[in-house]
């Protein structure tokens, strides 16, 4: 759906900004609690959290993230999905969230309706309440900013620091083709499985995968080591290796197991736990690149600004 329009009776500048936030309440729903706890307020207020806080910010911006093939109500799902998926990475669970929109004058008043219910239908699904935000107009840009708040599921946070030379690496689910198969806006954030992963001691690091394994991987690779793809990568229907490799937003987990661990173990505890979740082994942390094995290197994922 085409968020602009030539009419101005069907664009948010016939609301303007004090009925649009009104609508904007409406479309959210219980989702949005009563200021001070939710919108309405300089500053939302929220409960104390117990220990250490995670928090996140991911946008999605029109003719970046999303585009006419995208319903609007996917767009604003994703916008909280993509940062759900950080929180998954570290077996953290979502607290609250706040979000800046900007808007050109021309969009449609239908467009963002279902952007907002897309928001909220993700946001009860996940219990995530919207607590504020902020709107602002620019020429030309349709753009979402979320900050989400969260916290540890347990008692470990994990990060993308701890894998040591030997451990074995891991990802869920399935690599490559995101955009030409919807993967991008389709995806369910895997934030039970890095609960669960962050909870099994022999799990020493995880992240997520937006931009690509082979650009993704080496915020995970210790230092003096190579990541050494032993195993066919999961791949969906029609990818190749580069694929596989470089196309990017996955939106599954990559982590490193202790290669002292009992594998066999925790691939059964696994497939108890998520039936319907792949979880392949694909390679291991070495000091040199064995003759035959992809060079890394060789790959770029998506790079900001390149």
């Amino acid at each position: 759906m085409h968020p602009f329009t030539k009419h101005h009776a069907e664009s948010v500048s016939a609301l303007g900004e004090e009925a649009l936030i009104g609508r904007i309440r409406r479309w959210l729903g219980p989702v949005s609690p009563r200021a001070p706890f939710g919108i309405g307020d300089d500053c939302a207020v929220l409960p104390p959290v117990r220990g250490r806080q995670l928090i996140t910010v991911d946008p999605v911006i029109y003719g970046r993230h999303f585009d006419d093939h995208v319903p609007a109500r996917a767009a604003g799902a994703k916008l909280l999905k993509r940062n759900l998926s950080d929180l998954a990475a570290m077996g953290g669970q979502p607290v609250a969230a706040v979000l800046a929109l900007t808007l050109d004058a021309r969009v449609s008043l239908r467009w963002i309706e279902d952007f907002y219910r897309g928001l909220a239908a993700c946001a009860r699904r996940h219990a995530v309440p919207i607590v504020g935000g902020d709107l602002t107009q620019a020429d030309g840009i349709i753009a979402a900013s979320l900050t989400l708040l969260g916290k540890p599921a347990g008692s470990r946070v994990l990060t993308r620091t701890g894998a040591q030379m030997g451990d074995l690496l891991y990802v869920t689910g399935r690599l490559g083709g995101s955009l030409r198969s919807g993967h991008h806006w389709k995806f369910t954030p895997r934030l039970a499985e890095g609960v669960w992963l962050a909870q099994r001691p022999e799990v020493r690091a995880m992240m997520d995968l937006s931009d690509g394994l082979a650009k993704d991987l080496s915020a995970l690779t210790p230092r003096g080591a190579v990541p050494v793809l032993e195993h066919a990568l999961p791949r969906r229907a029609g990818c190749d290796l580069r694929a596989a490799l470089t196309d990017g937003e996955d939106y599954e987990l990559v982590f490193a197991v202790s290669g002292g661990a009992d594998t066999a173990a925790l691939e059964r505890a696994w497939k108890k736990k998520f039936p319907r979740v792949p979880l392949t082994r694909i390679g291991r942390f070495a000091r040199t690149l064995p003759a035959g094995v992809p060079n890394l290197a060789d790959y770029h994922g998506y790079e900001h600004l390149r």
